[in-house]
């Protein structure tokens, strides 16, 4: 079997999944690139880091309200239908993905090189946790890029630290890597970047446990009632848009 090499750490493809490779109880998808079917598949109803938002108050409290039931509708539609439905790009997103390359350049040339990766999972809360890094650094290090409008960076640059936005975010890619440390990467071409390096927080890792877990626990409930009553009514075909026809 062929063995691949992160940092200065051995470890081994998980066969016969080429590019699939497990370090203890975390397993990296290597090489799927974010955006793609591929990258969706893998995504198929699970708690991602980028959507513990919708779980998690930024003041780390549970949340209970129209979003946050939506998102947990979306995930049971999910693993229902094995199908995640398309979802609108923004300008934004679109910068982002575009400059990414040009980002983990510059950021490979001025702290240290960086490895692509997908994906990220973990299984040791008792279900799925999912994280899709932007890099990862060494055996140690991950990063985390935001392509953000100039007056967005400028107060980033200013106040020097990270947004509160992002928090979540950056702890759930903590705890599903189990990763030492994630270097925050705020861009806008033009302006210098900003660097920062954040840690694990205890504070954080333990409230998002409790909610993904509690959300875990009701997203089982609802699948559990929806199968009790999807059993009595006529069952149907997901059809693609091509295979309709007006």
């Amino acid at each position: 079997m062929q063995e691949l090499y992160m940092g200065d750490q051995e470890i081994t493809p998980v066969d016969p999944t080429p590019g699939v490779v497990t370090v203890g109880d975390v397993t990296y998808h290597l090489d799927l690139i974010q955006g793609t079917d591929e990258w969706l598949h893998q995504r198929l109803g699970i708690m991602t880091a980028s959507e513990m938002k919708l779980i998690l108050t930024p003041t780390l409290k549970i949340a209970a309200n129209a979003k946050e039931k939506l998102h947990l509708y979306a995930l049971l539609a999910q693993r229902v239908n094995d199908y995640i439905e398309p979802s609108y790009v923004s300008d934004d997103m679109l910068r982002g993905i575009n400059s990414e390359a040009e980002v983990q350049r510059i950021y490979g040339e001025n702290h240290a090189p960086v490895r692509n990766c997908g994906f990220v999972t973990t299984d040791r809360l008792g279900f799925t946790l999912g994280y899709s890094p932007d890099g990862l650094v060494g055996d140690d290090g991950l990063i985390e890029i935001k392509t953000r409008m100039a007056k967005h960076q400028m107060q980033t640059i200013l106040d020097g630290d990270v947004p509160t936005e992002y928090m979540l975010q950056l702890q759930t890619g903590l705890l599903v890597t189990g990763r030492k440390w994630i270097d925050f990467i705020s861009y806008c071409g033009g302006l210098p970047m900003f660097v920062k390096r954040v840690f694990p927080d205890p504070k954080f890792q333990d409230a998002i446990i409790e909610a993904a877990h509690g959300f875990e626990m009701r997203l089982q409930g609802k699948l559990a009632e929806y199968k009790a009553k999807a059993a009595i009514m006529i069952q149907t075909e997901r059809l693609d848009d091509e295979d309709i026809s007006i």
